[in-house]
């Protein structure tokens, strides 16, 4: 099968990043000002030939194939002022990065289209979102192994990676990173980490060989999707902490390759040991490099969702993927 042209939105860079591995032609709208949502190919990502910036006054004319949206706006508000009424027949997609908001378990889906194919990016988020009878389908997230990187873990301190993590509040866990800051050392690197006493941001190529020098990674978040920056601190090899929410209880073991909790106490207890006992911290990285590989390898990512651009283009019906 040729190429497909695929349409979508910048809406997080890195998701996008590892994305566009597929051998696929995607299209990413933008305007001129590269407001958020509409930044196009543009930033610190290597981004590939496959990669073409679009901006939104042309996107009428652009020959496509699949529209593969990633928010409510996207769906509910831009097809409708930026496509035409025949690429609004094309095959769609919807991926929901993220669970259900304002009520874990009876939130019904804003999609509500059998013609649309929704993506959940965890099995968790499956479970939570009320999907109706919208079709869904379950794709991981996939990363690529960082390349001439190795743990180090020299630094007796914890690494914290949150974009806005002061903005984003109790969800993403600003009060847990401060509370655990006061007993162990940390630092906060995202955008906006300087608002909590961070270090900034560290660009995405950089991060690996940033990360690679902390003795533990420290993910505070209470109720979000899996973090992509778990993900890639997992393929370093630094051992993980963190909360016992969400999708992190499929993903580290305790013991093994880091360590869950929904007590707070108890990982600060945990932190404190990996300091003292590097060789432990070692032990519990080199596991969760191994499930990472195993689960979240990019490989594996770039066939999933190969097989559902191909199964999407080639449909006459969508069926519900259990």
């Amino acid at each position: 099968m040729r190429p497909l042209k695929i349409l979508t939105w910048h809406t997080h860079g890195s998701y996008l990043y590892y994305l566009t591995q597929v051998p696929h032609e995607f299209y990413v709208l933008s305007k001129y000002d590269r407001q958020p949502g509409y930044s196009g190919r543009f930033g610190h990502f290597p981004w590939g030939d496959n990669v073409y910036d679009l901006p939104v006054e042309e996107a009428k004319n652009q020959q496509l194939d699949c529209i593969l949206f990633q928010d409510d706006a996207q769906f509910f508000r831009d097809q409708y002022q930026f496509l035409s009424e025949s690429q609004r027949r094309l095959p769609r997609i919807y991926i929901e990065h993220d669970p259900p908001r304002d009520n874990p378990t009876d939130t019904r889906h804003p999609l509500d289209d059998p013609n649309v194919l929704l993506i959940h990016v965890t099995p968790f988020n499956a479970l939570m979102w009320d999907s109706g009878r919208t079709p869904t389908q379950v794709i991981e997230h996939g990363v690529i192994p960082p390349r001439n990187v190795s743990y180090g873990g020299e630094f007796d301190r914890g690494i914290v990676v949150v974009n806005h993590l002061a903005k984003r509040g109790r969800r993403l866990g600003a009060d847990v990173f401060t509370r655990v800051r006061k007993e162990v050392p940390l630092d906060l690197v995202g955008m906006g980490a300087e608002e909590l006493a961070g270090l900034g941001e560290v660009q995405h190529a950089q991060l690996p060989s940033f990360t690679a020098r902390y003795r533990f990674f420290f993910h505070p978040i209470r109720y979000t999707s899996l973090g992509l920056a778990v993900i890639e601190a997992m393929m370093v090899g630094l051992p993980i902490i963190g909360l016992a929410t969400t999708e992190m209880p499929t993903v580290i073991d305790n013991d093994v390759s880091g360590y869950v909790d929904t007590d707070i106490d108890h990982l600060i207890l945990r932190m404190k040991e990996l300091l003292v006992h590097p060789s432990k911290a070692r032990q519990l990285g080199e596991m969760a490099k191994r499930c990472a590989y195993e689960r979240f390898h990019i490989q594996r990512f770039v066939r999933d969702w190969s097989d559902t651009f191909h199964f999407v283009a080639g449909r006459t019906g969508l069926t519900v993927v259990q």
